[in-house]
């Protein structure tokens, strides 16, 4: 089967000539026969047969040239992202002196006999830093003084933590020798608490440091104190704006246990835990990467002096915004670097100026234009004749591939001294796949007719993508639409979140601060005079389903359990959900039919005896009455909560 060909332009012989004869009552009424008799309609089809010609030969173009018609117009295709995740490294035990895991370290997930190891490079050095326990006090709530226990501890004299009764805002101050920023830290425990009935596994106390301004929150990734109720060991991971500061009179690096107000239903302290011996050390740290392999010095070739050079790299597609690729020249004093821009329009004759085309991976030096009185103009320095380019550094890969999930990434790719294990906390995010040529072809028009101005919808929509194109879904509402007030426009951000056999949690769908920004500053250039500009993700509704099914004769029932909820997880989904695998469409209700329609296809389904729609609130977790149809905004997504199937027989 041949491949479809693009029509560039659909008229045909008979379209124009009657496009001509409209013209001729337009613009000469006094031509009245238009039977093909006439000379002047003959002249018309004469002309019409050669048009016919020329489009068909104009629609035999090949997407070569038609992408070439594209870059005239400035129209390039997007590159892939990559997922970025943040990488904890953990040491194998205590280390005296300070280690640092440089930028660039590679980790993997783990290759099996299906699936290729999936690479991330760490993007910054990670100082893991050594601390010990330094000063200890505790404050109460509604009081600026620091109790100081710090002798008591040295003495091995036991004290209270919190008021006898502890309240919400009392503290336990833990000072270290060092600020610890980015890093994980073990607080070793001796403590004791007399049957309060505190519930272990969800104390109200939550861990702190002191950034200089205020207590930024710190993770616990495990408490094996129950909340200070025994003897233990709680790891936490401390923000990456810890630094020292003075309480008191104390110069430490601060992190604090604050009792909280309990929640509904969670029990809290009546007596106050009492501390026999505290020690801290430095476990681990964490740091940011990509879902991208570094290349490091690699030689382009040597320039010929003359301008509008291009240099091809030997890798691609090249990650953007990563990090920058720095293009440096050689001369006689050594290598002089040369800044990245994404176009020459503000660049003089001899700024050290080059543009990356980071899908092609090849780097391009300014041209020069002939001007009407003769000169040449020049755009960017041109490097003199001989001179060597290299890249100093840069980034290849990306792609959604790289959305991998919690825990995935296992693999240190090269041996670092006194570490243990690496592992991702969280799934990794933001990775999405480069553009195809037929997304380009549409895009081609908007780019004619926006221009770099934000008027339309469309504008917004393609403007926002321009600006991130990390983002999975973008969609805008005009004034007086969705909640929108007048004179101002709502641009909504679906992130590209990774998910486990579509499964995704609630936080996944809120995008980085640092992507709304980037967008916010681009639209913020284009936008009419006097509009208002809001980006920000959309309203999401929770679905959850309650199934039941009876499945065939030859069927695993617990197969098929776990075969339907992955089903229903990936259909109703605001990222590759929905009828079309695009996302669930904005707006569009859930109806039961679909339920039974999603869950009828399993191979193992004999019958769907029961199925049931419920709106939730994925954030408090409350779930609404059975309905048959789910209604949604106009500019609402839904995100699946909690979906419950049983099976006969699992």
């Amino acid at each position: 089967m041949a491949l479809p060909v693009p029509s560039l332009d659909d008229r045909r012989f008979q379209d124009l000539v009657d496009d001509a004869k409209r013209l001729v009552q337009q613009r000469c009424p006094e031509w009245t026969d238009h039977n093909v008799s006439d000379p002047g309609v003959t002249l018309i089809e004469t002309f019409a047969w050669m048009t016919d010609q020329v489009l068909y030969r104009l629609n035999r173009v090949p997407d070569r040239n038609y992408v070439k018609f594209l870059e005239l117009i400035g129209v390039r295709l997007y590159p892939p992202t990559a997922a970025r995740v943040p990488i904890t490294f953990w040491l194998s035990g205590l280390h005296p002196e300070k280690l640092t895991i440089k930028a660039g370290t590679q980790v993997a997930t783990l290759r099996t006999e299906t699936d290729e190891a999936i690479a991330f490079t760490t993007i910054a050095d990670l100082p893991i830093i050594p601390c010990s326990v330094q000063q200890v006090g505790s404050s109460l709530a509604g009081e600026h003084e620091v109790r100081d226990h710090t002798d008591a501890l040295a003495n091995r004299t036991d004290f209270y933590c919190f008021d006898r009764v502890p309240k919400p805002d009392d503290a336990l101050l833990v000072g270290l020798s060092e600020a610890i920023p980015a890093n994980a830290v073990t607080l070793r425990f001796k403590c004791d608490i007399e049957g309060v009935g505190v519930d272990p596994t969800n104390p109200p106390l939550v861990w702190e440091a002191w950034d200089g301004y205020s207590w930024a929150a710190c993770e616990v990734d495990r408490d094996g104190t129950g909340g200070l109720n025994r003897n233990g060991d709680i790891v936490l991971h401390v923000p990456k704006s810890h630094t020292v500061s003075v309480i008191q009179s104390q110069r430490a690096g601060w992190l604090r246990a604050r009792v909280t107000k309990p929640e509904p239903d969670q029990p809290t302290y009546s007596a106050s835990p009492l501390i026999k011996g505290v020690v801290a050390f430095t476990s681990g740290g964490t740091t940011d990467s990509v879902n991208a392999e570094l290349v490091e010095h690699e030689l382009l070739g040597a320039s010929e002096g003359v301008p509008g050079q291009r240099f091809t790299l030997k890798r691609r597609p090249v990650v953007p915004g990563a990090s920058s690729a720095v293009l440096e020249v050689s001369s006689i004093d050594g290598w002089q670097e040369w800044k990245q821009v994404s176009d020459f329009v503000d660049s003089k004759a001899g700024d050290p100026h080059f543009v990356l085309d980071s899908v092609a991976g090849e780097v391009h030096l300014g041209p020069g234009v002939r001007e009407p009185d003769g000169r040449v103009r020049q755009y960017g320095e041109v490097p003199s004749k001989g001179s060597r380019l290299r890249v100093r550094s840069y980034l290849i890969g990306g792609g959604s591939r790289g959305n991998v999930a919690k825990g995935a990434i296992t693999i240190l790719k090269s041996s670092i001294p006194y570490i243990k294990k690496v592992e991702n906390r969280r799934a990794a995010e933001g990775g999405v796949d480069g553009e195809e040529i037929e997304n380009a072809k549409v895009r081609g028009p908007i780019v004619m007719r926006t221009l770099g101005r934000a008027v339309t919808i469309e504008d917004y929509e393609h403007l926002a993508r321009e600006a991130a194109p990390e983002v999975a879904r973008v969609h805008c509402v005009a004034a007086g639409n969705g909640g929108a007030d007048a004179g101002s426009v709502r641009v909504l951000v679906v992130p590209a979140a990774g998910s486990v056999d579509g499964r995704l949690r609630f936080e996944q769908l809120v995008p980085q601060e640092d992507t709304l920004h980037k967008i916010t500053r681009r639209l913020d250039d284009c936008r009419i005079l006097g509009s208002r500009i809001l980006v920000e993700p959309p309203v999401y509704r929770g679905v959850t389903v309650v199934a039941k099914l009876r499945p065939r004769p030859s069927a695993n029932p617990a197969r098929l359990q776990s075969d339907a909820l992955d089903a229903l997880y990936n259909y109703f989904q605001p990222v590759t959900g929905g009828p079309d695998g695009k996302g669930w469409p904005f707006g569009r209700p859930v109806q039961v039919g679909e339920v039974y329609s999603v869950l009828q296809a399993l191979r193992g389904t004999e019958l769907v005896e029961d199925a049931r729609l419920f709106g939730a609130d994925p954030v408090t977790g409350q779930r609404g009455q059975a309905v048959q149809r789910l209604q949604i905004e106009p500019h609402a997504l839904v995100f699946s909560y909690e979906h419950q199937v049983l099976v006969e027989g699992a």
